[in-house]
C-alpha cells in the first residue's frame, strides 16, 4: 500500500539497522520535492542523516536541497535547552542543601537523569512545530529501546512531579526568593503535559523493520509499550524485502521472509508499505529518491 499521512510531524522509529534513517530522509526529499518547506531531524546521538545526504557542509540547521533543511540535535544543545528553561531555579533548589556548582551541577544531574534530555528533545521538536517555520518535520530517532525512554519520559516526568509537593514541601523558595518551589514544579508538571499531548495529537509515528525472526518478534512488545502511553503507530515500513528472485541465494531468501511479511501485514492490514532491497548502498539525493518512489508510489502528498 502507498504511503500517506496526515499529520505534520512524522516520527520513524525502530531497531538499528533496519533503514530508519534512510526512510525517513526519502520521506523528507518528497516533501521538500513537492514544494513544502521541510526539516528532517534527527535525535540519535550517533546520526548519520548528513552521512545519507552526502552532506559537507556545517550548521544548524544546514540547507539539503530546496525546501529542505536538516538537523542534527547533538547532547550539548539538548543540555543547552534544559539550562535554558529550568536550569538556575532547579540549581537554586538543590543548591539549598547540596555544594555544589553550577557547573558540576548541569554535568552531574544530566548525567544521572539521562530522560531529562529525553523530556526536552520532545519539548524541542514541539517547538519546532509550533512555530510554524517549516510545513513538514521528518523525526528521525534513535534506535527502538532509547526511543522509547524518548516516549515515556513525559509521563515519567509527570508521576514524579505529581509527588514532588510532598517532597520539597519544606522548601519554600528557590534560593534567590524569585519564585516558590512548587511554582517551578507547576511549571515543569505542564511541560510535561504539553509535551504527551503532543506526541499524541500532532505526531504520526511509523515503524520501520524487515521480515526477519528478531524483528517481527520484538513488534508486539513495541506496540504495548506505545499503547501504555496512548500511542500508536500509524504505518510499517518492511524494508528490504526481495522482488527479484534470480538466484539460489535470493529464492531462499524470499521464501525465508514469506511467513514473516504475511504476520507483519497482518498486523498492519491497511497501513503498510513494502520496500524492496536495492543492489546498492543507499546515499546521496539520486539513490534516496529511489527509496522515495517505492514508498510514495500512488499516494497523494
Amino acid at each position: 500500500m502507498a504511503y500517506e499521512n496526515k499529520r505534520d510531524v512524522i516520527m520513524f522509529c525502530g531497531k538499528g539497522g533496519v533503514g530508519k534513517t534512510t526512510c525517513a530522509a526519502a520521506t523528507a526529499l518528497h516533501y521538500a520535492n513537492s514544494g513544502k518547506k521541510t526539516l528532517v531531524i534527527s535525535t540519535d546521538f550517533t546520526p548519520s542523516l548528513q552521512d545519507i545526504f552526502e552532506l559537507k557542509t556545517s550548521g544548524t540547521p544546514s540547507q539539503v536541497a530546496d525546501n529542505l533543511y536538516l538537523e542534527e540535535i547533538s547532547y550539548d544543545a539538548i543540555k543547552a535547552l534544559w539550562d535554558k528553561r529550568f536550569g538556575p531555579e532547579v540549581y537554586d533548589i538543590f543548591s539549598t542543601f547540596v555544594d555544589i556548582g553550577y557547573v558540576e551541577f548541569t554535568d552531574f544531574i544530566t548525567s544521572i537523569l539521562p530522560g531529562l534530555r529525553d523530556e526536552f528533545m520532545v519539548d524541542y521538536i514541539k517547538d519546532l512545530s509550533e512555530s510554524g517555520n517549516y510545513e513538514k518535520i521528518i523525526w528521525d530517532t534513535a534506535p527502538a529501546g532509547q526511543t522509547l525512554g524518548l516516549l515515556r519520559m513525559p509521563a515519567i516526568v509527570n508521576e514524579h512531579l505529581k509527588a514532588a509537593p510532598r517532597i520539597y514541601t519544606t522548601l519554600k523558595a528557590t534560593k534567590q526568593r524569585k519564585r516558590s518551589v512548587l511554582s517551578v514544579i507547576k511549571d515543569w508538571q505542564q511541560l510535561s503535559d504539553y509535551d504527551m499531548q503532543f506526541l499524541k495529537t500532532k505526531v504520526e509515528f511509523n515503524l520501520v523493520t524487515i521480515a526477519e525472526a528478531l524483528a517481527v518478534q520484538q513488534i508486539d512488545g513495541l506496540l504495548a509499550e506505545f499503547g501504555s502511553y496512548g500511542l500508536f503507530m500509524n504505518h510499517v515500513m518492511i524494508n528490504n524485502v526481495i522482488e527479484t528472485q534470480d538466484s539460489p541465494f535470493l529464492v531462499s531468501k524470499a521464501s525465508v521472509q514469506s511467513s514473516y511479511l504475511s504476520e507483519l501485514e497482518s498486523k498492519f492490514p491497511m497501513n503498510s508499505t513494502r520496500i524492496g532491497l536495492l543492489p546498492y548502498e543507499v546515499k546521496g539525493k539520486e539513490r534516496l529518491l529511489e527509496i522515495e518512489k517505492r514508498v510514495f508510489a500512488g499516494s497523494v502528498s
